[in-house]
């Protein structure tokens, strides 16, 4: 500030000297003014300069002045920096927050006080089928007409969710969305989308499993405590009471089974994958399943059925002893019951050109409709209830199945027609086989036991 006075009073004196040479006194004072005009242009035109400055943002190009104009300068200058700093945080909040909720699992969108998109994640169009770029600015309700949805926004009471409809859904692959608005602002809106797709086929895959697991049991015991009655209130004569005792034995053994496989998907579902330390010897495995499957032919069909072992010999295979007998069980005793008597089965290994293993049951039975196929290995699920219940099947033999293989890393494979019988394969990936002539395998392995009932 004192450097502008000084300059200030330097022209007019300066002007006033020069009108004081031309000796008329009021060329002194037009002098004085004439320099004090010429101080205030060069000054407008400095502060000009700095205006410019400012108005371009461009620091790199800053003017040089000294005195106050150059104060003015490095202070606007260090606030201008200030600013930008201020604003790139703000905005690379702003960016990792967005990104934050683009990751999130669940849709989210704000709208705006009329009710237009202002932003959307990709979860959210994903699940509305709305573009997030070129619907910016849409009103909601015109791109996502289900009438529950419109009843919801016209009722304005959003303390509750709505459900409704996901794009694409259809009864062979329903969609089931979550949508919930959540006022915030001045009259703005979030809107969070969820798909309770799979939720909603939990429970009622729960409330199916329930049902399914009440009939099973009931069945059974309405039979055993009708014989229980009979035999309380009427004199039988010997053969009678062993005919119904037998029943009754059946009967009970049937509701083991029954909980006996239940216990096993429960302990197969909350317990962690077998580690691939245990090699087991698959000619073992393969030799003791064949003979529990002979015993079950003899049991039920007459005449048996033809059991073979085919395919490859020296494989072994790492994991879960119990559980890789117990599937491998549970195929070869669905082919015996499935088969009719004196049909032709074969089982054995085989090892493919890409390391993987595959252990196969083949029938001659009546093969599987194709309609079937899907849904075999849902619990409690039967193509024929009957037959099943004749042969004392409990409908679970194909969802323990599904467990170990996946457990195990592996997947269960099934090839069938109608009239051509069916092949059921297991299919085990590389780090869990190995060729017996390529390696030996720790001699630490589980010894195989006549005693499956833990299967």
């Amino acid at each position: 500030m004192i450097l502008r006075a000084v300059e200030l009073l330097l022209l007019i004196v300066l002007g006033g000297v020069w009108g004081w040479t031309q000796d008329a006194a009021g060329w002194a004072f037009a002098g004085a003014f004439g320099g004090a005009v010429v101080w205030l242009v060069h000054d407008s035109l400095r502060a000009k300069r700095v205006l410019a400055w400012l108005s371009k943002g461009d620091l790199s190009r800053q003017p040089t002045f000294s005195g106050v104009w150059g104060d003015i300068l490095d202070r606007s200058r260090k606030l201008v920096k200030k600013l930008e700093k201020k604003s790139a945080n703000s905005e690379a909040r702003l960016e990792n927050f967005l990104a934050a909720i683009q990751a999130s699992p669940n849709g989210v969108i704000l709208l705006d006080a009329q009710g237009r998109i202002e932003w959307s994640n990709e979860t959210a169009a994903a699940h509305l089928g709305i573009d997030p770029q070129r619907d910016l600015g849409q009103y909601i309700r015109n791109l996502l007409r289900a009438p529950a949805f419109s009843e919801y926004m016209s009722e304005g009471d959003f303390d509750h969710e709505v459900q409704i409809d996901g794009p694409g859904s259809r009864p062979a692959h329903p969609v089931r969305l979550s949508v919930q608005v959540h006022p915030y602002g001045k009259k703005r809106k979030l809107l969070l989308t969820r798909d309770v797709t799979a939720v909603q086929l939990a429970e009622a895959m729960r409330r199916d499993f329930v049902a399914n697991v009440s009939h099973e049991i009931r069945t059974p015991l309405t039979v055993l405590s009708g014989f229980v009655e009979t035999m309380q209130s009427i004199a039988l004569e010997e053969d009678e009471r062993e005919k119904y005792l037998g029943m009754m034995s059946q009967q009970a053994k049937r509701m083991q089974t029954l909980v006996s496989d239940l216990l096993t998907l429960s302990r197969l579902e909350g317990s962690p994958s077998p580690g691939s330390g245990d090699w087991n010897d698959g000619d073992e495995l393969l030799a003791h399943v064949l003979q529990e499957a002979r015993g079950l032919s003899a049991a039920i069909a007459s005449p048996v059925h033809e059991l073979a072992s085919v395919g490859e010999a020296g494989i072994w295979v790492a994991g879960a002893k119990t559980e890789i007998l117990s599937a491998m069980s549970n195929l070869l005793s669905n082919a015996v019951r499935y088969t009719p008597a004196g049909g032709h089965i074969e089982a054995g290994w085989r090892l493919r050109d890409d390391g993987w293993a595959e252990f196969s049951v083949k029938d001659s039975g009546p093969g599987i409709a194709m309609e079937h196929l899907p849904r075999l290995t849902e619990r409690f699920y039967r193509i024929d209830r009957s037959r099943s219940r004749e042969t004392g099947g409990t409908g679970l033999g194909l969802a323990i199945v599904k467990h170990v293989t996946q457990r195990h890393g592996g997947r269960l494979d099934v090839v069938s027609e109608l009239g051509k019988g069916a092949t059921f394969t297991l299919v085990f990936p590389p780090s869990r086989v190995r060729e017996k002539g390529m390696g030996q395998a720790p001699a630490a392995r589980v010894m195989v036991h006549d005693d499956m009932d833990d299967r």
